[in-house]
């Protein structure tokens, strides 16, 4: 799966689309779904918790490893996507799509990559 050029995307391998910043979405790459496998448990940061850039502010449990999710940039949660709390799967299934994991008021510097800098840091590890 390509990565859609609209995105932008950090070196812990989520994704970000930060068109609305009161509510930029973040999500995991379809890289990082496949690294861990079948997806069965998501632990999200709660609607109103301040966010610091680089800090953890959830987990990914897969049937191979439990893995952190990182604060893309300072800012507020203002939702979380319930629909993959009850069906993690959505992570493996529709990562760029159904699969995004919460949603954050930007209150820093986004420091991302671009979708080409993404693929070319994904050649490096694979």
């Amino acid at each position: 799966m390509s990565n859609p050029q609209n995105l932008s995307y950090t070196e812990e391998h989520e994704w970000v689309d930060a068109a609305d910043p009161a509510a930029a979405t973040v999500g995991i790459t379809a890289y990082a779904a496949n690294a861990l496998g079948d997806v069965v448990y998501v632990q999200l940061p709660a609607v109103g918790d301040n966010l610091t850039a680089g800090q953890p502010c959830g987990e990914i449990e897969s049937t191979k490893s439990v893995s952190e999710l990182y604060a893309p940039a300072d800012g507020e949660v203002v939702e979380i996507n319930e629909a993959v709390v009850d069906s993690p799967e959505l992570v493996n299934t529709d990562p760029f799509g159904d699969g995004w994991l919460f949603r954050f008021r930007v209150a820093g510097d986004l420091e991302l990559l671009d979708a080409e800098r993404y693929a070319e840091l994904t050649k490096e590890e694979g």
